[in-house]
C-alpha cells in the first residue's frame, strides 16, 4: 500500500513540475497548496532532494525545484525512494530480495509466482508513467492524455 510519505512525496513532485522553467517553491507554500504537514513534507523534500530529484535554495529567492524535466522522472523511482521496494513480499522484489525462510522451493511457491506478477504489473505503469504524465492527469486530464504525455 502506499504510505502517506509516497502520496505527499508524489503530490510535491506534481506540484513543483507545475512551475514555470526557473521558478521555485517554499516548502510552505507546497504544503499549504496540497494539505500536508509543513515540518513533513521537509523530511519528504529532504529525501527527494538527497535523491537527485529536487535541488533546494535558501535564502529569499530560495524555495524548491525539480532537479531535471518531470517528463525524465518516473512514479516508480520516486517510490522506491521513499517507500521502498514495489513488491508487495521481500521474495518478490528486485531491488530488496530476501528468501523466505518457510519456503522449502521458490520456484514451485504460488503465493512468490503470483506477487512476482503482481510486482512486474505495479512496476510496467510506475516504472513508465513520468511526473509530468501524473500531473497531467489531474487537470482535468485522463489515461488518454496521460499516456500522450508519456509519449511526447
Amino acid at each position: 500500500m502506499l504510505s502517506m510519505k509516497g502520496k505527499y512525496g508524489l503530490k510535491a513532485m506534481c506540484h513543483l513540475a507545475g512551475l514555470p522553467a526557473g521558478e521555485m517553491a517554499q516548502s510552505s507554500e507546497i504544503a499549504e497548496a496540497n494539505a500536508i504537514s509543513k515540518k513533513f513534507l521537509d523530511t519528504i523534500l529532504a529525501d527527494l532532494r538527497n535523491a537527485g530529484f529536487v535541488h533546494a535554495r535558501k535564502g529569499r529567492a530560495g524555495g524548491y525545484c525539480l532537479a531535471r524535466p518531470g517528463e525524465d522522472i518516473m512514479v516508480g523511482h520516486v517510490l522506491r525512494v521513499l517507500d521502498g521496494p514495489l513488491a508487495p513480499i521481500p521474495c518478490a522484489s528486485r531491488t530488496a530480495y530476501h528468501r523466505c525462510s518457510d519456503c522449502p522451493d521458490e520456484t514451485a511457491c504460488s503465493v512468490r509466482l503470483t506477487m512476482l506478477e503482481v510486482r512486474e504489473a505495479i512496476a510496467s505503469i510506475l516504472d513508465t508513467r513520468s511526473i509530468e504524465a501524473m500531473r497531467g492527469m489531474a487537470g482535468g486530464g485522463d489515461l488518454e492524455t496521460a499516456a500522450a504525455l508519456h509519449e511526447a
